[in-house]
């Protein structure tokens, strides 16, 4: 059933869906004509708002680009490569393929976001050097992966509220991630999104006439070249693994430093173990720049798109659009019902605002006086918001775009198949935060 679902649904993406900047631009036009049309914004205060936003995330696109960046030097390392290969050959079977990498990439984005992305892309390009399967649907499973990182213990929302300071603190106080991250529904969503994602992936496997196939040596990252028999001493210092050893040592012993330290685990800090993992890996400055090249090709989207996201958030939070869909998805709620809807509201928010941080600042405000007023579970709503915030990244090719550049594919490739599971993952995900 469900493949015979995903062929509509892929060829009506693979049609109609644009190339990823396309994409934005046409968001941008589409929250600029709502915010004037519902919130009666003036033209040049739009202008300048949006303007006035498009650099906010520079920080954020530059630790995005070396997600990708550092990701992509470690596991195209020889050790972390012989360790994917090793794991890759368990997929017995085009089905058993498409169930691994599913499963890998649902723990490692539980684990940390950007270690998700990065892994999920690398472990798909490494089967799809071992089974002949469908590329599309296998880079999609990698992705799908990546719809339980806000239930998990990288989830920014749950982290955001179990800190001290915290910007809604004196609303609420101190959220303990016993009371989200680890509550009993929250590890139940995951769960069940363990057995049912890749199932449905699994489910969704087209028949062998019909895959799109990629050939391995497509796949290949390219290939330090060797040591002339006789180096000058540059060529030396390029081929040697002394100063790979001097640098990268330092900088594990800070990773050390810094978490015995009581130091968090956050995106700057995994760019940093990547990295110097990725160094000591290597072994050879010249290995390492040659992974360094192929990495770099794949981020050529993040470096022009995230600008305009941030021009798209700009929009929707200063003209008040975010807040007044925030507001009527409240209107209609009960104590009950107002986590499902929540729920519901962040998805849509998320497709402008792809930011798990930057939309709890925009419905925050919304979500928690209401659940006050009318005595809902706060730890449930909030939670609510992350997994709406994660459930339509399966439709937003934003976080898509560091998978893809690894992949050599385009949102169009792999939307197809993330639509079904969007339908699926926010069943699962609404039923629960409904009848729990």
């Amino acid at each position: 059933m469900l493949r015979i679902l995903s062929r509509p649904a892929t060829r009506l993406m693979e049609r109609w869906l644009p190339d990823a900047f396309i994409f934005v631009i046409v968001l941008t036009l589409v929250a600029a004509a709502a915010a004037m049309l519902t919130q009666g914004t003036d033209p040049v205060a739009l202008v300048r708002m949006w303007g006035d936003g498009f650099w906010e995330l520079l920080s954020f696109s530059m630790q995005m680009l070396l997600v990708l960046v550092t990701g992509f030097i470690l596991a195209s390392s020889p050790p972390v490569r012989r360790v994917l290969a090793r794991l890759a050959g368990l997929a017995r079977s085009r089905g058993g393929a498409i169930v691994l990498v599913s499963v890998v990439s649902l723990a490692a984005s539980w684990i940390n976001w950007g270690f998700g992305l990065v892994v999920g892309a690398i472990f798909a390009k490494e089967i799809a050097r071992q089974v002949r399967v469908d590329y599309r649907l296998l880079v999609a499973s990698a992705y799908s992966g990546f719809v339980i990182w806000h239930g998990g213990i990288s989830g920014s929302i749950p982290l955001v509220i179990a800190t001290p300071g915290h910007f809604t603190e004196d609303q609420i106080g101190v959220v303990p991630t016993g009371q989200t991250i680890f509550a009993w529904w929250n590890l139940l969503i995951v769960a069940l999104l363990f057995v049912i994602v890749p199932l449905v992936n699994r489910l969704m496997l087209p028949l062998e006439r019909e895959q799109v196939l990629v050939d391995p040596e497509q796949l290949r990252d390219p290939a330090p070249a060797p040591r002339s028999a006789s180096p000058t001493p540059a060529e030396w210092l390029e081929t040697s693994p002394l100063l790979m050893y001097l640098i990268g040592i330092p900088g594990l012993a800070w990773l050390l430093l810094h978490f015995a330290g009581g130091g968090a685990l956050n995106l700057n800090v995994v760019n940093f173990l990547f990295l110097f993992l990725g160094i000591v890996c290597h072994g050879t400055p010249r290995s390492l720049l040659a992974a360094l090249d192929g990495a770099v090709r794949g981020g050529a989207g993040i470096v022009i798109q995230f600008p305009f996201y941030a021009g798209i958030m700009a929009i929707m939070v200063q003209s008040g659009l975010a807040a007044s869909l925030s507001e009527w998805f409240v209107s209609i709620s009960t104590a009950q019902t107002l986590p499902f809807w929540s729920f519901i509201a962040a998805g849509i928010v998320n497709i402008f605002v792809p930011s798990g941080g930057g939309q709890w600042a925009v419905q925050a405000p919304v979500m928690l006086p209401a659940a006050q007023a009318l005595g809902a579970d706060l730890p449930r709503v909030a939670m609510a918001v992350a997994w709406g915030d994660a459930w339509t990244n399966l439709l937003q090719p934003f976080w898509a775009l560091p998978m893809l550049g690894i992949a050599g594919l385009q949102a169009r490739d792999i939307m197809g198949f993330c639509v079904i599971n969007l339908v699926v993952v926010g069943a699962v995900v609404g039923g629960v935060l409904y009848l729990a």
